[in-house]
């Protein structure tokens, strides 16, 4: 009897755990958004920057931890959000904020769906290669479609009305900063409930043994794409929150460098977990950001040295061997 009061109580006790593990995230980018606003009120397009990026390292992590797809090619994504947006405010008139991030949305999982069609037609080394034939071709026809996209000097003349008519987009990026860190809530808390549901569940059984599932009868490949959409909408919102604060969409945001700090970004934090991508941004582009002003000849080397740090003592990511050191002291100390 007893026995069969603690397995129905298990279920109860995890829901809590997980419930305040929310709260505590929540809880947690509050307080850096907010250190952040008081300790660089002057430097708030970087921070905003930063929220975009975040945006685009979750969405990687939802494929490549979650789901084992090798990509160096995640900027497509990114860029066809950005895009999506601007082409909605520049050529359609289209300049309530909040279109045109659902515009993103739908850009980047438009992009998510061509990308992920495309991408696990193969496995490892030639689905990388895949991956960044992608990047290079969205980055071209972008170049090339210049009468839409504006072609190598960029996207220009968007423009985004005032948040619910009454917070206007100013040039000291309050509005943007503010809008930037409550999609990014919206985003991670609606992740959480994503990897955690049975769908989630099934694209890590997907990356363990992917044979397994489909001799259970579930479609790898299906499910695979349709993560590949999700993540593509959450790169377009990083994207369009992007083109909204800096009100210009250019090829960068298309380009191989971006796909691949995305990733270094990943590795750093720690791969299969949301925390890992946030806590990997947060260092990567702050690292960079001061090591570049005190240092702009050589502070390339000086982020090599960090990431090869990295790797060789803690290969799970800054935020994965820390978690995991904790997860193993509680352990002890239960036993």
């Amino acid at each position: 009897m007893a026995l069969t009061l603690e397995r129905e109580a298990a279920p109860i006790v995890t829901r809590h755990r997980t419930f305040g593990q929310d709260l505590i995230a929540v809880a947690a980018i509050v307080v850096v958004a907010a250190a952040g606003y008081l300790l660089f009120p002057d430097n708030l397009a970087l921070l905003t920057r930063l929220i975009a990026i975040a945006l685009l390292v979750l969405s990687l992590d939802l494929v490549t931890g979650y789901c084992g797809v090798a990509t160096l090619g995640h900027a497509a994504l990114f860029g066809a959000g950005a895009y999506a947006a601007g082409i909605a405010s520049a050529h359609y008139g289209i300049n309530d904020p909040l279109l045109m991030t659902l515009a993103g949305i739908i850009g980047g999982a438009v992009a998510g769906l061509i990308c992920g069609v495309v991408i696990l037609r193969a496995h490892g080394l030639p689905q990388l290669v895949l991956s960044i034939a992608l990047v290079y071709l969205f980055h071209e026809f972008a170049n090339k479609a210049s009468s839409w996209t504006g072609g190598s000097d960029g996207l220009s003349g968007i423009s985004a009305d005032p948040l619910f008519g009454a917070f206007e987009f100013d040039l000291y990026g309050h509005t943007a900063y503010f809008y930037g860190v409550a999609l990014l809530l919206i985003a991670l808390v609606l992740l959480r409930f994503l990897v955690r549901s049975p769908f989630g569940m099934l694209c890590r059984g997907i990356r363990q043994d992917p044979l397994r599932i489909r001799a259970m009868g579930a479609s790898p490949k299906v499910a695979l794409i349709r993560m590949y959409m999700i993540s593509g909408a959450v790169a377009g919102i990083g994207g369009a929150l992007n083109g909204i604060s800096t009100q210009v969409v250019g090829l960068d945001s298309l380009s191989f460098t971006q796909s691949a700090e995305a990733l270094v970004m990943l590795v750093l934090g720690g791969t299969g977990s949301l925390f890992g991508a946030l806590v990997g941004t947060l260092i990567f582009m702050l690292f960079e950001d001061y090591v570049s002003a005190a240092n702009p000849f050589h502070w390339l080397t000086i982020v090599g040295a960090l990431l090869i740090l990295v790797v060789l003592f803690a290969p799970k990511g800054i935020y994965g061997t820390a978690a995991a050191y904790v997860a193993r002291r509680r352990e002890e100390m239960r036993t």
